[in-house]
């Protein structure tokens, strides 16, 4: 989606809309991190995340790879930075090429930065020279499907910025001219340049509103999170400071505690300020950090640490393709990463009802199912590789997870457990120890309000509701007793398979079985996860693989732990179990004297 089409959406509803800013880091380590912050930002839903494209165009492919797996893995609308900085048109139109398939539909079209050791821009051959140029050649090429953001400057660009930090009135003027031109070939949209006077933020706006730009202008805010960070930003930048802000830093410019504390209240005033006067939008540049941006968004209200509001009970990737995706099979509840690599080459996505949407074949197991960020791989390392003297360890493994008392697990990309999880985690723990090991659940929900901090989802005025669902490992004896003692409990459906294929239900394989839906105003009954068996056998390769290519990996070749993992992945079943009757049924009673 555009991110124009947001901002007028979010005006005709008076809704204030904020995004943030990220720059591809220099290491792999980097990246890593950048993406565990990236995902606690976008919890907070901004109505979007821009990428830079790095100074002198160096970052280029990283910068493609990153915002293409924010679209499609992080799931926010994302607009990525695009330069003209040693990049002939073949190179440009590579891009726009490359973010168009992968399903983005913003981009922020700049001149650039001069090249690495260059004091002044220089034309590359076949390129362009401005960002007016690439705004036209955009337009011209790609018509309408991109949405064109184009940056601002409260102060004039920095070129005309004269060695008095100052520019003249009339480089100021030509440069709302130019501005106004790169409007007129198509930006819908305009970012500007950090600032500290917010003064002179608005009269910026005025004046352009005053030469016909009339489209929203959205204020580029920048919080101090260090003293010298400060000074290195605003002076590349030539970037005016108000003497009231030089004089509260001075004292305090060695502590760095002072000095976040005081960025976060400035951060602070002046988006009041901003909103004061009527502005809608904030674009917060984080430098890749987190902890200044949220502080400023908690203190205006606009966040709340505890409270994040889901739209499904998945977040659904911002790929223009996917936009209408509203229904999955549950088993992928902790792997929402692994589901989406799965599913990127389909050509419709679920909409409404599963039914026979899901006639496209899911993709092919690869190493990129497998793949870790190396501080999740650490983390599995420090809990998960540890001696396995028997498969009471195993059980001992599964039940510390579901009691909280790890943070990783082979199955799962989340960090530690759902808010729902923690309303029923001692029953798993319980039935762990009996020999059933839970990889996925949820609890049976009658119409709790959609608002609802742990189960809600959907926004507020809605209920929601669920049928109880497990999904477990556990032994062919177990199995087999547990099969018995569903014939007395008539509200349970399931499946179960071993790795081989061999194949157990009480249900017919064509049958799918919504088990959460929600009711809200004025909409149709949405029904956004489903137990589907056809799903279920795709899913038990890779839940069978984990066993071995995430955990057993973690050993030595030939240590026994590796071996016990190894033995109990080819003899156990996965099973899929449902209770149907979501407002007296009780799951947990089927296994009550096993």
């Amino acid at each position: 989606m555009k991110v124009i089409e947001k901002i007028k959406a979010a005006e005709s509803e008076n809704r204030i809309l904020f995004s943030f800013e990220f720059f591809p880091p220099k290491t792999e380590d980097g990246v890593d991190n950048l993406f565990e912050r990236m995902e606690r930002l976008v919890a907070h839903n901004p109505a979007f995340c821009d990428i830079t494209w790095g100074a002198g165009g160096s970052t280029a492919d990283l910068t493609l790879d990153i915002a293409s797996k924010m679209q499609n893995m992080v799931c926010v609308e994302t607009m990525m930075h695009l330069t003209c900085t040693n990049m002939p048109v073949q190179k440009i139109d590579q891009a726009l090429d490359t973010i168009k398939s992968n399903g983005l539909q913003n981009v922020l079209a700049l001149r650039g930065d001069p090249p690495h050791g260059q004091d002044k821009f220089v034309k590359i051959e076949g390129g362009f020279s401005c960002a007016l140029d690439l705004v036209n050649h955009i337009r011209s090429k790609y018509g309408d499907y991109f949405g064109i953001t184009v940056a601002g400057y409260p102060e004039a660009h920095p070129d005309a910025i004269g060695s008095d930090g100052v520019a003249t009135p009339e480089a100021y003027a030509n440069d709302l001219a130019y501005l106004k031109k790169k409007v007129d070939a198509g930006a819908d949209l305009i970012i500007t340049q950090l600032f500290y006077d917010t003064d002179n933020f608005l009269k910026f706006v005025n004046d352009c509103r005053q030469i016909g730009i009339n489209c929203p202008i959205v204020p580029g805010i920048m919080p101090i999170n260090n003293y010298k960070g400060f000074l290195r930003m605003t002076g590349f930048c030539k970037t005016k400071i108000p003497a009231e802000i030089t004089a509260a830093l001075e004292p305090i410019k060695d502590n760095e505690e002072a000095v976040r504390a005081y960025g976060i209240h400035l951060g602070t005033e002046m988006c009041k300020k901003i909103l004061a006067n009527g502005i809608k939008q904030l674009h917060l540049y984080t430098l890749n950090m987190e902890k200044t941006a949220l502080a400023i968004l908690m203190n205006l209200g606009f966040i709340e640490e505890s409270k994040i509001s889901r739209s499904l009970p998945w977040r659904r990737p911002a790929n223009v393709h996917r936009v209408k995706e509203d229904v999955r099979p549950i088993f992928w509840a902790n792997r929402p990463k692994s589901y989406i690599s799965r599913t990127l080459g389909w050509d419709q996505y679920p909409h409404g009802r599963w039914g026979n949407s899901c006639n496209p074949s899911y993709g092919a197991l690869s190493d990129h199912q497998f793949m870790r960020p190396r501080s999740r791989d650490k983390k599995l390392q420090e809990e998960w590789a540890v001696p396995l003297k028997n498969v009471e360890d195993i059980h001992e493994k599964f039940m510390n997870f579901c009691l909280g008392n790890l943070r990783s697990n082979p199955w799962s990309e989340l960090d530690g457990l759902h808010p729902e999880t923690k309303m029923i985690n001692e029953k798993l723990g319980t039935i762990i120890l009996k020999g059933f090991l839970t990889i996925n659940s949820q609890p049976a929900v009658n119409g709790e309000r959609s608002d609802s901090p742990t189960v809600g989802w959907g926004g507020p005025g809605g209920y929601v509701y669920q049928k109880a669902y497990l999904e477990f490992f556990c032994s062919k004896d177990n199995l087999n007793v547990l099969i018995e003692k569903c014939k007395v409990f008539r509200s349970l459906t399931y499946m179960a398979v071993s790795k081989d294929g061999t194949w157990i239900s009480n249900v017919d394989s064509s049958d799918v079985n919504a088990v959460t839906w929600g009711v809200f105003p004025a909409k149709e009954i949405i029904q956004p996860t489903v137990v589907d068996p056809a799903s279920f056998m795709v899913w038990k390769d890779e839940a069978f693989e984990i066993w071995s290519r995430a955990w057993a990996q973690l050993y030595p070749e030939g240590d026994p732990s590796r071996k016990l993992l190894v033995e109990v992945q080819s003899s156990y079943f996965l099973v899929s179990l449902v209770d149907n009757d979501y407002i007296h049924g009780d799951l947990f009673a089927v296994f009550a004297d096993l």
